[in-house]
């Protein structure tokens, strides 16, 4: 028997381990993450032998679901509240956390923030040691995942977490989780900067883009290509890179070494993959607007500071994280309907958009 193979003995295993999490249990017993969730919650009949893995698993590392429902029960007298985002140096997300903060310093509440850097299993084991820390509210900021394996992973850590009187609210995650949301207008406020810079006199685009796997991403391209559409101009390249500086200026440089004519308008999804764009094209000679014109999203607090100031779509960042503390902390309507904070965005016109270069 290899050492992968062979089980440490159970007074080893829970001598070596402060807290055993849900994912642990799972790998452990080699199953789901859903599957582990049903078995030690109950919430569903599972198959008799992967009931058993995951039972003994779950003694071999001393993992105890219950005291996280006994603690909720007193909630009241937990002050902390969880935070997971993608990455919290992303000026994005550093934003909305400013928002919960300042929120939930007025209640006397002990934020907990950790970036799960867009790795889905990383932020669901985040979200099983929140449930182990007894938040008592856990807040999930950024895109979801277009991911069933996932959706279904995070229901089985939210379901019971909710069911033993957790709260939970999200930011950006319509489509993923039954769950409070604030959920920004994404697809509506891209289809409305591509009017306004069909206005402005462009007919050539190209779109920077992040991971294709997240629903921001699905979102605002989705809805540029329809405001496009509208006047029947065609999308043009789509570059997809990652959703941070170097990721725009990579996406950057790829699209101009592509060999074919520049279009007259790049659009970035993030104003984040902006700042890396305007880099890239400053270094290859181009001067925005006047050879090409850049537009961002999101109205992050550094756009306005650029040479030229960064057109984008703007969002109110740090109202968005005092409102989805807000509503994290309401009470349940007693539906079991989940509440929906709809964000619209407002195209803000800035120096880095104008009208086209002449021939």
């Amino acid at each position: 028997m290899s050492e992968r193979e062979a089980p440490a003995r159970p007074e080893q295993r829970r001598r070596g381990t402060a807290h055993a999490t849900l994912d642990a249990v799972a790998r452990e017993a080699r199953v789901s993450l859903a599957t582990a969730s049903r078995v030690l919650n109950g919430t569903a009949r599972v198959r008799e032998d992967l009931s058993q893995r995951v039972r003994t698993a779950a003694g071999l590392l001393g993992y105890t679901p219950n005291a996280h429902a006994q603690a909720l029960a007193g909630a009241d007298g937990n002050r902390t509240v969880g935070v997971i985002c993608h990455d919290v140096s992303d000026p994005y997300f550093a934003a909305i956390a400013s928002g919960v903060m300042r929120a939930a310093a007025e209640r006397n509440l002990l934020v907990m923030l950790a970036s799960a850097f867009r790795e889905p299993a990383r932020e669901i084991r985040y979200v099983s040691l929140l449930r182990a820390q007894r938040a008592r509210a856990i807040l999930l900021i950024g895109s979801g995942f277009q991911d069933r394996a996932w959706e279904r992973a995070m229901d089985a850590e939210l379901e019971p977490y909710v069911g033993a009187g957790g709260r939970v609210a999200v930011v950006s995650r319509h489509r993923s989780l039954r769950v409070d949301t604030v959920q920004p207008e994404n697809r509506a406020g891209a289809a409305a900067l591509a009017r306004t810079l069909v206005g402005l006199g462009h007919r050539t685009f190209a779109v920077l883009t992040g991971p294709p796997g997240l629903t921001t991403v699905a979102d605002r391209l989705g809805g540029f290509r329809e405001g496009l559409a509208e006047s029947g101009i065609p999308l043009g390249r789509v570059v997809a890179g990652a959703f941070t500086r170097d990721g725009g200026y990579a996406a950057a440089r790829q699209l101009l070494s592509a060999g074919a004519p520049l279009p007259t308008c790049v659009f970035a999804v993030t104003d984040v993959m902006a700042v890396g764009a305007l880099a890239a094209l400053r270094e290859a000679g181009l001067r925005v607007p006047e050879d090409v014109s850049l537009a961002g999203f999101d109205d992050i607090p550094l756009v306005r500071e650029l040479t030229p100031p960064l057109t984008t779509v703007a969002l109110p960042l740090t109202a968005m994280g005092e409102s989805v503390i807000a509503l994290a902390l309401r009470e349940p309507t007693g539906t079991g309907r989940s509440r929906v904070l709809r964000i619209e965005g407002d195209v803000v016109l800035r120096g880095s958009t104008g009208a086209p270069p002449s021939g």
